[in-house]
């Protein structure tokens, strides 16, 4: 006998990873203290830390109130491990070129496949020498010692970890930046800089800082993750009955974009107590069932949830009708290729789901779903088909649960607990 869904309760996910990446940076390279709070206690935070100390920040052991020292840095002795982040990667690079340091970036055997071409041109650009493996990711080997120069960039694609990289390269050699995008990417790197003193001008989706400017210390409450609260509200609008609200969430525009997608697909998805904290729009969201219809997700919506369509997809799955994605080959090269991934999972377990060069398309239904899924190793294909297997009728097996330890390391124990 099928054990119908009901959730219930509040969850306060744990603090925002692209914040938290920011946070630890920015207040490593601050002319003073920082006090950091709800800092995100994950493997890819942790490497950012442990890159940072070894360029000569002052970041104690991680806790609910911390804080950081910003000092002058220096070059490391080792290379800088950055793990499975390519957050890391990509804004230390930034660091290390306009500092003027020497270091060598490397990682994991995921993250040493990611592509780096796309933050080292840039950065090549503004004086720095920047040596790539062969198959253009890590290990990175940058010299910024030379003198810096000015940069008008054109990126090929919307890259929040490129603009943040190019910007924090900036500031630090003391030249100016103009980054233009084809769409926004999220924003955070543009907010945090401005509540640090560094002016920051937005013109459409470009976005430039004039020379000579420094970084001031500034404390910060970290909001919870958008991405994380993500799943607590698919698992909401799937389950029988029951409500659940998600509390302190980010909701800056540029990471909302799959809540606005979930409202059309016929999701009713209120917002509470809705304030302003460190430049960033934070609220309680409240979500309980919904009958979703599949839609169609446009490649000008993909940078606001790109790191969601894997659990769109979950969702689609169990929604009416037909869902596609177009515009979405950044997925090819994540932690995983999320495309092949997905739709590899989907078919495993009954579904209806086809592969597209940039995208997907996924015909929803009832039946239950069971099967082992593959998650190599990548922790929001885990967490997506993790809400999947929490659904009545479904039985689902995660190859790899522990992978979640990148981005949340209590998933699976939260995910228990608000179930009935």
């Amino acid at each position: 006998m099928t054990t119908a869904l009901s959730v219930h309760g509040s969850v306060r996910v744990p603090g925002d990873k692209s914040i938290s990446h920011r946070a630890l940076i920015l207040a490593s390279l601050a002319n003073g203290a920082s006090r950091l709070e709800n800092i995100l206690d994950s493997a890819d935070i942790q490497s950012t830390a442990e890159a940072l100390r070894a360029l000569g920040a002052s970041i104690p052991a991680f806790s609910a109130k911390m804080y950081v020292q910003g000092l002058e840095m220096h070059s490391p002795r080792e290379p800088l491990n950055c793990g499975n982040s390519g957050t890391s990667a990509r804004l230390l690079a930034g660091v290390i070129a306009g500092a003027g340091l020497k270091a060598t970036l490397i990682g994991d055997d995921s993250l040493s496949r990611r592509p780096m071409v796309r933050v080292a041109e840039p950065l090549r650009a503004m004086g720095a020498r920047v040596e790539l493996a062969p198959q253009g990711g890590l290990p990175m080997t940058i010299d910024g010692e030379g003198d810096k120069t000015g940069i008008d960039y054109e990126s090929s694609t919307a890259s929040a970890q490129v603009k943040s990289a190019i910007l924090i390269a900036a500031v630090l050699g003391g030249v100016r930046a103009r980054v233009h995008e084809p769409q926004l990417s999220r924003d955070h790197t543009e907010r945090m800089l401005l509540a640090r003193g560094v002016q920051v001008h937005r013109k459409g989706t470009a976005v430039s800082i004039p020379p000579a400017q420094t970084i001031r210390p500034a404390d910060v409450r970290v909001p919870a993750d958008t991405s994380s609260a993500a799943f607590f509200v698919a698992l909401a609008l799937l389950a029988d009955s029951g409500e659940l609200r998600l509390t302190d969430v980010c909701l800056n525009p540029t990471r909302t974009g799959f809540f606005e997608v979930l409202r059309r697909m016929g999701a009713d998805i209120q917002i509470i107590d809705r304030r302003e904290e460190g430049g960033e729009s934070i609220g309680t969201i409240v979500v309980g069932p919904a009958q979703l219809r599949g839609t169609e997700v446009t490649p000008q919506e993909i940078p606001a949830l790109i790191d969601e369509l894997p659990l769109f997809a979950c969702v689609a799955a169990r929604a009416e009708g037909e869902s596609t994605v177009h515009g979405a080959s950044e997925l090819r090269v994540k932690e995983s290729d999320r495309i092949a991934t997905i739709v590899n999972n989907l078919k495993t377990l009954g579904a209806t789901a086809d592969e597209r060069p940039d995208g997907f398309r996924i015909v929803g239904g009832k039946n239950p779903m069971r099967g082992k899924i593959v998650t190599q190793a990548d922790h929001r294909i885990a967490m997506s088909f993790g809400v999947l297997g929490a659904l009545s009728g479904n039985q689902i097996k995660v190859d790899d649960p522990g992978c979640v330890g990148v981005s949340y390391p209590e998933f699976w124990k939260e995910l228990a607990r608000v179930q009935k």
